[in-house]
């Protein structure tokens, strides 16, 4: 795994990137359409550049990348956010598959928190999906399930009591007659903690979590039918004040797929408080979007970090590279 420790403070925006208002003004609109029509494939074949699509994870929606599509629209990027069921893994992971198949050309495939798990099982099998980002997410591997892997090292915040049959900052919200068909959500009073690490004004928090789309039980205990980040190149954003997750869960999981890393200072919820962080990765990995890279493995990987590292500098990036001790996290 690549290392690249990140001290990019909040709202850092490239050079590159500062484009007119009007011309944000218009990528913002084009953002809506592509997401209302589906796919935006012709529109990638006209670029000549990969569509990204973005997936979100539990206790979010797709409103969450807004600031991130509008950067990558404003560079050319064709942008896909879309919706995440968070019913369950393997419905989840349907779903996107099957949009994922409207789409022409190749696809850099994007996943937050649970989203990440959701793209790790829907990318297997699609020759178009030639990079895969990973931002504060699951990588599971085949056979895991999300709720195993959040509790292998202390980080959450989501239960204060490993013993309380449901964790303690969450409430549950009856779906059916069943232990199980319920919705999980995020108490209000603990949102802010968990999922922003008090990152963000109480204003601001109590909307997120007002508006919090919920999870079922089932999506963070089904195990995962696949593993494509063992055949497909994978970058992921490491967040050091996860208190969803965990960042140690984080490293771990970004060590085991030999993931180019960014370890940046920030929240479960990065996409809130480090957009432009999200960004300069996912323009990383579209930029060693080659078909070749898909059969590698990590010293691959490892070797394209150069043409991603100048991509980053050209766009006014400021990323300090260091290598990790294989040692070090788990």
């Amino acid at each position: 795994m690549k290392l690249i420790r990140s001290p990019l403070t909040h709202r850092i925006l490239a050079p590159a990137a500062l484009l007119p208002a009007a011309v944000l003004a218009v990528a913002t609109a084009g953002t809506a359409v592509a997401s209302e029509r589906g796919g935006g494939s012709a529109e990638s074949q006209d670029s000549g550049k990969p569509t990204v699509v973005l997936v979100h994870g539990a206790w979010a929606d797709a409103a969450g990348w807004n600031e991130v599509s509008e950067s990558l629209r404003a560079q050319g990027y064709p942008v896909v956010a879309t919706a995440n069921p968070l019913r369950s893994l393997s419905g989840d992971a349907a779903y996107l598959a099957a949009r994922l198949k409207t789409i022409k050309g190749p696809i850099v495939l994007v996943g937050h928190s649970y989203g990440g798990a959701v793209i790790t099982n829907a990318a297997a099998g699609n020759p178009n999906v030639k990079s895969l980002v990973y931002i504060a997410a699951f990588v599971p591997d085949k056979g895991e399930d999300t709720l195993k892997l959040a509790a292998k090292f202390p980080g959450s915040h989501l239960s204060d009591d490993p013993d309380a049959p449901l964790p303690t900052a969450l409430d549950a919200v009856p779906l059916g007659s069943g232990p199980t068909d319920v919705d999980l959500y995020i108490k209000p009073d603990k949102f802010s903690d968990v999922f922003l690490s008090d990152r963000l004004d109480k204003a601001k928090a109590a909307v997120l979590a007002a508006s919090q789309r919920p999870v079922t039980p089932v999506a963070g205990a089904e195990p995962s039918k696949a593993a494509a980040w063992k055949t497909i190149p994978s970058w992921y954003l490491v967040a050091t004040d996860d208190r969803t997750i965990g960042t140690e869960n984080l490293r771990y999981m970004a060590k085991r797929a030999g993931s180019t890393t960014v370890e940046v200072d920030a929240p479960h919820a990065v996409l809130e408080t480090n957009p432009d962080a999200v960004t300069h990765l996912i323009l990383q990995a579209a930029h060693d979007n080659r078909p070749s890279l898909a059969k590698t493995g990590t010293t691959t990987r490892t070797a394209a970090l150069g043409g991603a590292a100048a991509l980053a500098v050209a766009a006014g990036a400021v990323l300090v590279i260091r290598t990790r001790r294989s040692g070090s996290g788990a």
